[in-house]
């Protein structure tokens, strides 16, 4: 089972936007929360509260190829959650979520997130929202097809 690393940087470290951008792309398995990726979540969040059919998450996840992906926010079925051992549940979930956001930022290759959402629907996840802001468009990856429609 892979666990989640802390990082810790000395204190006398400082980092401005520059170092921080370098971080980014020098890390691009990072998943570095902005503003409009915490909207989504609590968007989602909120969605599921009221509904209670599963969780919601933006960590990473072992897919059944061996690779780990972190999308930008993710949602799991109650059924899939409540099958996982406590074991399982502690770590990095052991399964591929059913529905997946990923917001490409200017910092990302865009061709390595189709890549990845291709990865996740190959795994088994049923619905992803690729949002691609530089030209307003919405990439959606169903189980059957995948569709491209203005933002």
């Amino acid at each position: 089972m892979v666990a989640p690393v802390p990082v810790y940087l000395p204190p006398q470290w400082r980092f401005g936007v520059e170092q921080f951008q370098e971080l980014v792309r020098a890390n691009p398995e990072l998943r570095l929360t902005g503003r409009q990726n915490a909207r989504f979540l609590s968007r989602l969040e909120w969605w599921n509260e009221q509904t209670q059919l599963g969780m919601v998450f933006s960590t990473g996840f072992p897919l059944s190829n061996g690779a780990i992906r972190s999308p930008d926010v993710a949602w799991v079925p109650k059924a899939s959650w409540d099958a996982l051992t406590p074991a399982e549940k502690a770590g990095f979930a052991p399964l591929c979520p059913d529905f997946v956001i990923e917001r490409v930022s200017p910092s990302d290759d865009t061709a390595l997130v189709q890549t990845k959402m291709q990865e996740y629907r190959d795994n088994g996840c049923r619905l992803g929202w690729l949002i691609l802001p530089a030209n307003s468009t919405v990439v959606i990856y169903h189980a059957s097809q995948v569709l491209a429609a203005p933002g």
